[in-house]
């Protein structure tokens, strides 16, 4: 069976975006290995299906699988990259949409200038929903890592953040202490790694080492992720402006409770097709 995919990607974060709603198939993680392969395979940070919804007042379903094979609650560059799929393939006519994914709904707006912004929902703040293992709950959280201390504030856009402020992204350890965190016992389904470092008030850096992947150019949720915590501290206002090393976000937040408003960039690749 031949089934046809485009190759999309939000700031460099990149995916492979697959209809099925015009087409069937049964997709297995080893599938999702084979095809994440860089090097065997077509490549990518997650792969994106689009199904019908499970519910009457939502317009679409929207699955996300990490390179790894593992399914993952939300993907908020992968959600423009979805808006802008959806429209362009004719599956709607509808410039704003409702979606269902496993972290909860989510809209999506096209904008007349070609950026998508999605309304990412109010994050969750309390350890338990995240989820983290903590005795209180605080705006950030002394953690053990093999002998040394990290302060990291946590966050869920639907799927689990940890964020720490550095003094500067391109000398921070993403790299080695990324892992560590992301597979931290405090952290019961593992978590995405933020590393911050303030600008100034409205202006920040941003490198993420993503669950299941490593890190990544751009992360949507790391970056919405960031933005509130960096509000909840003091060190930001909204609205932010979130530079990865992809590019730039733009994230709107007015405080617990509220909806956190992500707006950037969706770009076709190519189209193909992949054996299953």
């Amino acid at each position: 069976m031949q089934l046809r995919f485009t190759k999309m990607h939000g700031l460099g974060n990149d995916f492979m975006v697959l209809d099925l709603i015009s087409q069937h198939a049964h997709i297995q993680p080893k599938h999702v290995r084979l095809w994440g392969d860089r090097k065997t395979g077509i490549g990518f940070d997650q792969l994106l299906i689009v199904e019908t919804p499970s519910t009457p007042d939502v317009d679409f379903r929207y699955r996300i699988f990490n390179a790894d094979g593992s399914e993952v609650e939300q993907c908020g560059n992968g959600a423009r990259c979805f808006a802008r799929f959806v429209f362009d393939k004719r599956l709607t006519v509808k410039k704003q949409i409702r979606v269902e994914t496993k972290g909860g709904i989510i809209e999506l707006l096209l904008k007349g200038d070609g950026q998508v912004r999605v309304d990412m929902g109010a994050p969750r703040l309390q350890a338990a929903e995240i989820p983290f293992i903590a005795e209180t709950e605080t705006l950030s959280h002394a953690v053990q890592v093999e002998g040394e201390t990290v302060e990291l504030a946590v966050v869920s856009m639907g799927n689990p953040h940890g964020v720490l402020r550095v003094a500067d992204v391109d000398q921070a350890p993403v790299l080695t202490l990324g892992p560590k965190l992301e597979c931290h016992p405090r952290f019961p389904q593992k978590a995405n790694i933020g590393f911050l470092q303030v600008i100034d008030a409205q202006r920040a850096r941003l490198r993420v080492w993503e669950r299941g992947v490593g890190e990544t150019r751009a992360c949507g949720t790391g970056a919405c992720a960031a933005a509130v915590a960096g509000i909840r501290q003091g060190w930001l206002k909204s609205p932010v402006s979130i530079e990865l090393p992809g590019g730039l976000l733009n994230i709107e937040w007015d405080g617990v409770g509220q909806s956190v408003l992500m707006t950037g960039p969706a770009t076709r690749v190519y189209e193909g097709q992949v054996r299953v």
